[in-house]
C-alpha cells in the first residue's frame, strides 16, 4: 500500500525519511483559516481536526492510500497563534511569547478511502527566556524567511533553539510530527517490520 504525506513541510518529510519510511507528498486542499474560525474545543481537538482535514483532502484524490495528515496548535497565555503574516508579526509574537511559556499541541491523523482510521496528538511546553528587542531583531536578521512558515516563530533544528530556557516534550512533536505513535500505528497495520 501506499503510504502518502498530505503536507509539502520539509521537516515532516525529513523526519519520515530519516527512519526509513518510503512515501509520496501531496499538497493537501485545506483552508485552515476556515477551520480554525470559531473553533470550540481544546487546543489538542483543533490540532487533530487539522491533521484530519489535511489527511481527507488528500484520501478523497487517493483513496487506495494511506494518508499521513498533521499539524500543531500554539498557545501562550491561553491565547492561539498561527504563522506569523509577516516580519512585523513575527518581531510581536516574539516579544508576547518572551518570558512566557509555549504550549505546543501536535496531531497527527490517517486516512484511507476517504475516512480517518486512526488520529492521536501529543504536546510539549517550551519555556522562552526573556528576549531583548535587538535579539529579535537579529534572530529574524539570521533565520528569516525560514521562520515565517512556522507557528511560534522558531525552528528548533536552527536558531531557533536559542528562544528556550526548558523544554518539556517530544522532540519530534516539537518539529510538528508525533512520530513515535506514528511509527507503532504503521508497524500495526504491517507496513513497517515489528
Amino acid at each position: 500500500m501506499d503510504l502518502v504525506l498530505a503536507s509539502t513541510s520539509p521537516i515532516r518529510g525529513t523526519l519520515l525519511a530519516n527512519v526509513g519510511i518510503p512515501y509520496a507528498a501531496e499538497t493537501p486542499e485545506v483552508d485552515e483559516t476556515r477551520v480554525k474560525q470559531g473553533f470550540v474545543g481544546s487546543d489538542a481537538e483543533l490540532a487533530v481536526a487539522l491533521a484530519e482535514a489535511k489527511a481527507l483532502s488528500v484520501s478523497q484524490r487517493r483513496p487506495e492510500a494511506l494518508v499521513i495528515g498533521s499539524d500543531s496548535v500554539l498557545s501562550v497565555d491561553g491565547r492561539r497563534f498561527s504563522k506569523p503574516g509577516g516580519r512585523q508579526e513575527a518581531a510581536e509574537h516574539l516579544r508576547f511569547f518572551s518570558g512566557k511559556t509555549m504550549e505546543l499541541t501536535s496531531g497527527v491523523a490517517l486516512a484511507q478511502g476517504g475516512a480517518v482510521v486512526w488520529r492521536t496528538t501529543e504536546a510539549a511546553r517550551l519555556a522562552v527566556r526573556p528576549l531583548s528587542d535587538a535579539f529579535i531583531a537579529g534572530y529574524l536578521d539570521a533565520d528569516w524567511p525560514e521562520v515565517s512558515y512556522c507557528v511560534g516563530v522558531f525552528r528548533l533544528e536552527g536558531p531557533g533553539a536559542q528562544l528556550f530556557e526548558r523544554i518539556n516534550g517530544d522532540h519530534f512533536t516539537i518539529l510538528g510530527l508525533p512520530l513515535l505513535p506514528l511509527l507503532g500505528e504503521l508497524r500495526a497495520r504491517g507496513m513497517l517490520p515489528a
